[in-house]
């Protein structure tokens, strides 16, 4: 899971989250403190019945079993605003649980509701790519597929990417725990980096993001630095090198700000 980057300076850009989807498993060391599993505990706390059901302790947890949430298909289709929709931030729309037939219908109003850019982050890049090839093998232009690289052992997860039929093509590098020398960015739209935070945080090196940094750069690809990362998400600010870093692709004129994108979480 990857936390939503969120929050935008000026007020231009509306932002949210929806979830069709919630709960997911851990398959790689990114998910350890996933944010999202610890959320979904707190609201299962609260009575929130969209997380009743608990996941394996093994690979998931308290409130965080993959559940389908059908009634919440047609959400996007009743904002009338232009939004930039974050899809899934409380699951994996890859999971492979999740059926295709549901998938289908999740990209179906996707494609209906053209007035919004949406845009979806997996760690399961490889059943995307088989996916996304039947359903929708033509990319649908207000719609970015994401995948997330954690450390040098799942660089792959970029070539699978590549391989994605999609509009735009972004990675994440939230939490970066390791350097990525291997990491190849051409033919990415997008690429953000920030360190993990909350308890028991693990620390990420300032030469890490710098090199990250530097491939974008060379490859004329839109860097993001979104934070530090600590005890808390604000703990070591987001300055790298003494400025911050903001790119990111252009965005409908409709949407388009000089904020970097920061969605709230609707769970």
């Amino acid at each position: 899971m990857v936390r939503a980057v969120a929050g935008n300076r000026d007020g231009q850009i509306e932002s949210v989250t929806w979830n069709p989807t919630t709960g997911c498993d851990r398959v790689s060391p990114g998910c350890d403190h996933c944010y999202a599993l610890t959320f979904a505990r707190r609201l299962q706390a609260m009575g929130n019945p969209r997380y009743r059901n608990d996941g394996d302790p093994r690979t998931s947890g308290e409130g965080f079993a993959l559940t389908l949430h059908p009634d919440v298909l047609d959400k996007p289709l009743h904002w009338r605003r232009p939004r930039l929709v974050f899809v899934g931030s409380m699951s994996d729309l890859f999971h492979p649980r999740i059926p295709e037939s549901f998938l289908a219908e999740v990209i179906g109003v996707m494609a209906r509701a053209e007035q919004h850019v949406f845009y979806a982050l997996t760690k399961r890049p490889a059943r995307a790519v088989h996916v996304l090839g039947r359903l929708a093998p033509r990319p649908l232009p207000h719609v970015w597929w994401g995948t997330t690289v954690e450390d040098a052992d799942h660089v792959g997860r970029a070539d699978l990417l590549r391989a994605t039929p999609a509009a735009k093509r972004f990675l994440s590098l939230q939490p970066l725990l390791g350097p990525v020398p291997d990491l190849d960015v051409t033919g990415l739209d997008w690429v953000y980096v920030g360190g993990e935070s909350g308890p028991g945080a693990r620390p990420m090196e300032a030469d890490w993001v710098r090199d990250v940094r530097d491939r974008c750069v060379a490859a004329g690809v839109p860097f993001l630095f979104t934070q530090w990362g600590g005890r808390t998400r604000n703990a070591g600010g987001r300055e790298l090198d003494g400025r911050t870093w903001d790119q990111m692709p252009p965005l409908p004129p409709v949407l388009r700000t000089g904020a970097a994108l920061r969605p709230r979480v609707e769970p």
